[in-house]
C-alpha cells in the first residue's frame, strides 16, 4: 500500500531519464523506510494483544533485527535522492545536497532527524553496544521519537506523493497519529494510571548475596495485575538515578496479598543502585510480560534450570509447582556457593517435594560442563519426559539448549525467554 502512493502518482509513469529513475527509487525507499520506522515503534509499544500473541522477547528480537535494515533503507533514500538531483542538474553531489537542504521545505528538520537515527544505529552496533551503560543506550534510543517527529514534517511538505494528493496525505497523517496515540497511551498514560490504581511502593530491600538484592514491593489490589510466576515487568523507580529509565526484572516469588518481589543481580549502574532504595519510593510498572509461565508446559513433570540472576523467575515457578504437588527438579549453576541467591528458600522447598541440585564450580575445576548432555542425563534420567524451563546467562542457556536437543527433548517441551530490551 505504501509503495502504491508512489505508483499512483502520475510522475512515476514518466521516468524518462537516469535522474528520474534515481529520484523515483529514492522516493520509494523513503516511503518504505518511514513505514518501517512506524512498525519499529509499534513492536515496542507494549500492545497487550501483540505481546500475548507473539511474546515480548520475540518482539524485541524482531525490533533489533529490523532496526539496522531500516537504517540502510533510510540511508538509501538520502543517497538516491541526492544522486537523482545531481544527475538531473548535471552537478556534483555536494551542490545537490545544498540545493535540497536550502530549497525543499523542512529539510533541516529532516537532517536533524536523520542524524539522531544514525546515532541510534551506532549505539546498536555489536561493537559499541556492550560498551555503553544501559542508561546511555536507553536515552539514545528514546531520542528516536524526536527523530520521527522531526522527519515527519518534510514528508508532508516536500514529499511529492503527498503534496498533490490530499487523500494520501490524510492517510499518512492518520497513520502517524495512530502510532503516536498508541505509544503515548501504553508507554506513558497507562503506567501512570496503574500507579494511581495500585500505588506500588518500595517496602523493603534485602541483601541476598554480595552482588544481589531482593526488592519487596507493596501495593493495592496487586492480583489485578495478573502477574504470573516467570513473568517480568518494566520497573521505573521514582527517585534520583532511576526515574528516567525502565528496566525489565522478573518476579522472584508469586504475588501474595499486597506484596511482590524482584531479585536483581548487579549488572550495571541501575541494578547496583537498587540496594540504596528507600522504603516508600513510588514505583511505576509496565506489564506483566512474557510467556515463561507454567500454563505453557506440555508435561506434568518439570525440570527447572537456572544460572546467575535467572534464579529469580525459576524460584517463583518452583514455589507454584511445589504448592501444586508437581514432580519438579531444579538445577542451579553457580561459580561459588556465595553466588546463590535465595538458597535458604530453595532448601526450604526441597523439604516439601522440590529436588534441588546445585552445580557449583568453574568448568576447569569440574573438568567439564555439568550442563552438557551426559551429566544432565545422569542428574535427570527422565529429562525427555519433562517440560524444561531455562533461564540464565546467554552462554549457559545456549549450552543447555544444545544438550537438550542432543538428548532428544522435543522443542515444544523447552521454554526459555530473554528479558532484555537491548
Amino acid at each position: 500500500m505504501v509503495c502504491g502512493f508512489w505508483w499512483l502518482d502520475p510522475a512515476s509513469s514518466s521516468l524518462t531519464s537516469p535522474g528520474d529513475v534515481l529520484t523515483g527509487a529514492g522516493r520509494v525507499a523513503g516511503l518504505v523506510g518511514a513505514y518501517l520506522v512506524l512498525v519499529q515503534l509499534l513492536l515496542m509499544a507494549r500492545l497487550p494483544w501483540l505481546e500475548r500473541a507473539i511474546g515480548f522477547d520475540r518482539l524485541a528480537g524482531w525490533h533489533r533485527g529490523l532496526g539496522m535494515n531500516v537504517v540502510f533503507v533510510l540511508v538509501a533514500h538520502v543517497l538516491l535522492v541526492i544522486a537523482g538531483v545531481a544527475v538531473t542538474d548535471r552537478d556534483g553531489p555536494w551542490s545537490a545536497v545544498v540545493e535540497i537542504v536550502t530549497t525543499y521545505p523542512d529539510m533541516w528538520l529532516a537532517v536533524a532527524g536523520m542524524t539522531l537515527i544514525a546515532a541510534v544505529a551506532v549505539s546498536s552496533a555489536l561493537v559499541i553496544r556492550p560498551k555503553l551503560s544501559y542508561e546511555t543506550w536507553y536515552w539514545v534510543h528514546v531520542s528516536v521519537y524526536v527523530a520521527v517527529a522531526l522527519a515527519f514534517f518534510h514528508q508532508i511538505s516536500s514529499g511529492a506523493d503527498f503534496v498533490t494528493d490530499p487523500d494520501a496525505r490524510a492517510l499518512w497523517v492518520a497513520g502517524y497519529a495512530a502510532v503516536a496515540a498508541i505509544v503515548v497511551w501504553w508507554r506513558v498514560v497507562l503506567p501512570v494510571r496503574l500507579w494511581f490504581r495500585h500505588a506500588i511502593t518500595v517496602d523493603q530491600v534485602v541483601r541476598e548475596t554480595p552482588d544481589t538484592v531482593s526488592v519487596w514491593l507493596r501495593g493495592r489490589n496487586l492480583a489485578e495485575l495478573g502477574a504470573q510466576p516467570g513473568q517480568f515487568l518494566l520497573w521505573r523507580f521514582v527517585t534520583v538515578g532511576h526515574l528516567w529509565t525502565a528496566h525489565p526484572y522478573s518476579l522472584s516469588a508469586p504475588v501474595v496479598g499486597q506484596r511482590m518481589r524482584i531479585t536483581v543481580k548487579d549488572a550495571g549502574d541501575h541494578s547496583a543502585e537498587l540496594a540504596r532504595l528507600r522504603r516508600g519510593v513510588p514505583v511505576f510498572a509496565e506489564g506483566p510480560f512474557g510467556h515463561f509461565v507454567l500454563s505453557e508446559r506440555r508435561m506434568d513433570a518439570v525440570l527447572l534450570i537456572s544460572g546467575g540472576s535467572g534464579i529469580a523467575p525459576i524460584r517463583a515457578l518452583a514455589e507454584d509447582l511445589v504448592l501444586a504437588g508437581a514432580d519438579v527438579v531444579l538445577l542451579h549453576r553457580a561459580s561459588t556457593w556465595q553466588d546463590i541467591p535465595l538458597r535458604a528458600e530453595l532448601d526450604a522447598m526441597a523439604g516439601h517435594g522440590l529436588v534441588v541440585h546445585y552445580l557449583i564450580g568453574r568448568r576447569v575445576e569440574l573438568r567439564g560442563d555439568p550442563l552438557s548432555p551426559h551429566p544432565l542425563r545422569r542428574l535427570v534420567p527422565d529429562v525427555g519426559a519433562r517440560s524444561v524451563y531455562v533461564c540464565g546467562p546467554g552462554g549457559m542457556t545456549a549450552t543447555v539448549l544444545t544438550s537438550l536437543r542432543r538428548l532428544g527433548v522435543p522443542a515444544r517441551q523447552i521454554h526459555t525467554e530473554e528479558f532484555s530490551l537491548r
